[in-house]
């Protein structure tokens, strides 16, 4: 047995088998037929999961990607019984931050590519030397490079506990924690797991539903906010339907998505395909769930989540939100009844969810911003 102690170095290598083996699957899809008018309100429109498809058979390069991730230093460790995989991109500045990235569902550790030499380097970049970080980027046990997890309860809370486990075996016993749509969960736990250890967080999503011991706080929302709850209600009511499904029932949609690649596509598209990512981003998302396995463990943080008890108390760490126009608007008055220590709510005039791909330059001034202010208190 491997001791759990042992950080392993790990480079992607995927065979080629497995890639002709996919074009070929790619190549005999049997497609659901389409009825007049169904190409609307009824999810991922045939022509679009078609679109993609054809794309990722035909001119998808799967090798260039898996380049592109193997120019930064990966490893993978054992916690808590679940393997971990991690990018570890160490600044060359000394006085370097360590900070934790952690990416969401249906995304994958590509998610901040485009991110990395900045944080890291920012010397390189123009940017002012002293705010640089050492990022580890790990995969979300269940998703990617890590693997399918070998037991059940791997939501937000366990994988916080998992990061403050990672970091400490990495050395680090002081370090930021940023992340993107789950990783904007995970994030805040993993300040409520090791607050003396967390000098801040930061997300890009604070979601929270209306608390329910109040049934008047609705009337004291300012214009903005009750259209950013309805907004964020219509969306739960009319698009998120991989959440309700997940959330309950994710084994019985595993089997299909393990099993068919235009089928894995579609179900991952719907929560992609209108973010402002690029095809040749999105397929490389799709393509790590396929090539590892990993589509029907992923999509069980939903269930684990709704299965994890609320938190007792509010984070305390210092928090920072940014928010991008593309993506759904968080409402601060509910923030503040989970966070007691918001330094910074900023909104930006460019980006949607998957800020770190296409507004990247804001993200990462928005990061920067953040631990700069929090200098003083480290």
């Amino acid at each position: 047995m491997i001791d759990d102690e042992v950080i392993r170095p790990y480079r992607i290598d995927i065979p080629g088998d497995e890639l002709a083996d996919l074009r070929e699957r790619l190549a005999r899809t049997r497609w659901a037929p389409e009825p007049a008018g169904g190409d609307k309100g009824y999810g991922v429109p045939l022509a679009r999961v078609r679109e993609l498809a054809e794309h990722w058979r035909d001119r998808y390069d799967w090798r260039a990607q898996e380049a592109r991730l193997n120019a930064y230093p990966q490893f993978t460790t054992t916690i808590d019984g679940a393997n971990v995989h991690f990018l570890h991109v160490r600044s060359p500045e000394p006085d370097a931050l360590p900070l934790v990235l952690s990416h969401g569902w249906p995304g994958s550790v590509a998610e901040y590519l485009d991110i990395l030499d900045p944080l890291s380097d920012p010397r390189r970049h123009g940017l002012d030397p002293a705010i640089a970080f050492d990022l580890v980027v790990p995969s979300l046990p269940g998703f990617g490079f890590s693997g399918p997890t070998p037991d059940t309860g791997w939501g937000p809370r366990r994988i916080a506990r998992a990061w403050a486990v990672l970091m400490e075996r990495l050395g680090y016993r002081r370090y930021g924690a940023a992340g993107n749509d789950w990783g904007s969960f995970i994030s805040p736990e993993l300040g409520r797991v090791a607050p003396q250890a967390v000098a801040g967080v930061h997300v890009t999503q604070a979601w929270f539903p209306p608390p329910d011991d109040d049934p008047r706080w609705p009337e004291r929302l300012s214009p903005q906010e009750r259209a950013a709850l309805h907004a964020f209600q219509r969306y739960v009511d009319e698009e998120a339907s991989y959440g309700a499904v997940q959330g309950r029932q994710p084994q019985t949609l595993a089997h299909a998505l393990a099993d068919s690649p235009v089928g894995l596509l579609g179900w991952n598209a719907q929560a992609m395909h209108e973010h402002g990512l690029d095809t040749d981003t999105l397929l490389t998302h799709v393509t790590i769930h396929w090539l590892t396995g990993t589509a029907g463990s992923a999509i069980r943080i939903y269930a684990e989540a709704e299965r994890e008890p609320p938190p007792a108390r509010p984070m305390a760490v210092p928090i920072g939100v940014a928010q991008f126009p593309g993506d759904l608007a968080s409402i601060r008055a509910l923030a503040e009844r989970h966070y007691t220590d918001i330094v910074a709510w900023n909104r930006y005039d460019r980006g949607g969810h998957y800020a770190a791909h296409d507004a990247p330059d804001l993200l990462v001034a928005d990061i920067r911003g953040l631990f700069a202010a929090l200098r003083h208190r480290m």
